[in-house]
């Protein structure tokens, strides 16, 4: 398993950016600009962390900006932590077994959504390409919310 990165909503993008880059010292290592689900995912790294951020995407902090406003209450801002495994099925089929749910399954072989017993929601990745689509994964539906 490794450590990815920990997601942060925010409200102003700009104002984000400035306290996050000028402020903090952090840099921009990749940016994502989505039209058609209206946000866009800026990662950024710590100085000494930037060159393992850029060759492997990590460590790093996630800020997501959605393009409709919305007010984040209830520690929503706070997104998610994420962590790459070797095999999303067996790394679900292990939690699972050991009475954690399984809020949003693996249905393409590629990501699943978990809470921590405190509500804190992981994000868990394949590591590299997707594995092929599987059951019990696929017709698996969403459990409550991540």
């Amino acid at each position: 398993m490794r450590y990815l990165h920990t997601m942060v909503r925010v409200k102003d993008l700009d104002a984000s950016l400035h306290f996050y880059k000028t402020l903090m010292g952090l840099e921009e290592i990749r940016r994502i600009e989505n039209d058609k689900g209206r946000f866009t995912l800026v990662f950024l790294a710590a100085r000494d962390d930037v060159s393992q951020a850029k060759e492997n995407m990590a460590p790093c902090i996630e800020l997501t900006y959605n393009w409709d406003s919305e007010d984040y209450t209830g520690g929503r801002n706070f997104g998610h932590l994420a962590y790459e495994v070797d095999d999303v099925y067996a790394f679900c089929q292990h939690l699972q077994d050991n009475g954690i749910v399984i809020n949003r399954p693996p249905r393409e072989g590629r990501m699943a959504f978990v809470l921590s017993p405190d509500g804190i929601s992981f994000e868990i990745l394949q590591k590299g390409d997707n594995l092929p689509v599987a059951e019990p994964w696929a017709s698996m539906p969403n459990t409550g919310s991540w």
